[in-house]
C-alpha cells in the first residue's frame, strides 16, 4: 500500500530504506510546521514496522488487525503521550510509558512510542525521556514530532534521526485541492492561509468554523491597533470571558489566536522587505499593506517576536490576561499610526 504522503515521498522512501535493510534506528524527530504531515509520516512509519502482512519490507497493506488499529490510534503496541492543546506533557506521563515500554511487545514486533509535539513538554518530562533515548529497551521504537530541531533539548535531538519535513509549494497544494474538487479560489486561499501544510487545509475544508474563527481572531487584531489600552484590554478581558470556565480552552483558543497573528505579521514582514514570496493571507492584502508602509522593517521584526514570546509563554501555563496586556504594551512601543 502506497504511504500517500502528499509533499513526503522521499522521507517515505527514507523510512522504507531503513526498514528493508533492517537498520532501524531506536528513536526518529520528525519535524516541521503544525499541519506538515508530522503524526501522519509517523503513523504511516509505525503500519510500516508492525504489518502482519506487508507486501515486500518497507510496505505495509494497510487492511491487516495491526494496520487497522495503528490508523485509528488504537493498536495495543502503540504509546501515544502527547499534552492537550494549551498544556504540556509532564514527568508523570512519561514514567508511566516508560513501565509500559519495559515489557515485551503485546502482539506486534515493536513497541511504538509516539510522542506529538514533543516541544511542548515541560523540562522534567524532557529529562525523564532523555535516560530512555540512552538506554532504549529492546524491540522498543519512539517517534517525536516537533516543530523544529531547536526547540527541543540538543541531547534529545542528537540521539534521533532527525527527519525535517516542509511544506509543499502553496501552488502544488493548490492544484491538489482543485484536483479533489475544491473550488479553484477557495482552493488558492486555503493553500495560501495553510502555508502549504495540507494536513492544516484539510482540517479547514472539514470544520468550515477554522476559517470563521481565523476572521475573528485577525479582525479582533485590527480593532487592537487602532485602540489605545485601555480599549485593548477591555476587548482581551471580553474575549477570555467567553471561556472563562474552561482554562483549558481558553489557553488552547488563544494558542490557535497567536499563531494567527503571527502568520499576518510574517505577511508584513515579506511585504516590508519586498520579497517575492506570495503571503499567506491574500484575503487580508489591505491590511498587510497598511501594516508594512507604517512600520520600519526592524519594527515588524520585533513585533513579531513580541508574540512569538507570548505564545510560548501561554504554552507554558503563563497568566494569560497578563501575557496579552504585556504583549499589547511592546506593539504600542513601536505603532507609527
Amino acid at each position: 500500500m502506497s504511504w500517500n504522503l502528499f509533499g513526503h515521498e522521499w522521507a517515505a522512501k527514507l523510512l522504507r530504506g531503513h526498514l528493508k535493510s533492517q537498520n532501524v534506528r531506536h528513536a526518529y524527530l520528525f519535524t516541521g510546521l503544525e499541519g506538515v504531515g508530522k503524526r501522519t509520516l509517523a503513523l504511516r512509519f509505525a503500519q510500516a514496522l508492525d504489518c502482519t502482512s506487508a507486501p515486500e519490507p518497507g510496505e505495509f497493506c494497510g487492511n491487516c488487525r495491526a494496520c487497522r488499529l495503528i490508523e485509528s490510534e488504537s493498536y495495543p503496541d502503540l504509546h501515544i503521550v502527547e499534552a492537550e492543546r494549551g498544556t504540556q506533557v509532564v514527568v508523570d506521563q512519561v514514567r508511566q510509558l516508560q513501565r509500559q515500554l519495559a515489557l515485551a511487545p503485546y502482539e506486534g514486533r515493536w513497541r511504538i512510542a509516539l510522542f506529538p509535539a514533543f516541544d511542548r513538554a515541560n523540562i522534567y518530562a524532557a529529562n525523564a525521556l532523555l535516560k530512555t533515548l540512552e538506554e532504549p529497551p529492546s524491540k522498543v521504537i519512539m517517534l517525536l514530532t516537533a516543530r523544529s530541531a531547536e526547540s527541543l533539548l540538543p541531547t534529545i535531538v542528537s540521539r534521533c534521526e532527525v527527519i525535517p519535513l516542509r511544506a509543499p509549494p502553496i501552488e502544488k497544494l493548490a492544484q491538489a485541492l482543485i484536483e479533489d474538487g475544491i473550488a479553484e479560489e477557495r482552493a488558492r486561499l486555503l493553500a495560501c492561509i495553510a502555508g502549504g501544510c495540507p494536513g492544516t487545509a484539510f482540517r479547514m475544508i472539514k470544520d468550515p468554523t477554522l476559517l470563521e474563527q481565523r476572521t475573528e481572531f485577525l479582525d479582533d487584531l485590527m480593532s487592537l491597533l487602532s485602540g489605545n489600552w485601555a480599549e485593548q484590554c477591555n476587548l482581551i478581558r471580553k474575549r477570555l470571558q467567553a471561556n472563562s470556565r474552561n482554562i483549558k480552552k481558553q489557553r488552547s483558543r488563544t494558542i490557535e489566536m497567536l499563531d494567527a497573528w503571527i502568520s499576518l505579521w510574517r505577511d508584513v514582514l515579506v511585504e516590508a522587505y519586498a520579497a517575492e514570496v506570495p503571503i499567506g493571507n491574500p484575503d487580508r492584502r489591505d491590511m498587510v499593506h497598511r501594516l508594512a508602509s507604517s512600520l520600519a522593517p526592524e519594527s515588524v521584526v520585533y513585533v513579531l517576536q513580541r508574540i512569538e514570546h507570548a505564545l510560548q509563554d501561554i504554552s507554558r501555563n503563563a497568566n494569560i490576561q497578563l501575557t496579552l496586556e504585556t504583549l499589547m504594551l511592546d506593539i504600542i512601543d513601536v505603532q507609527s499610526f
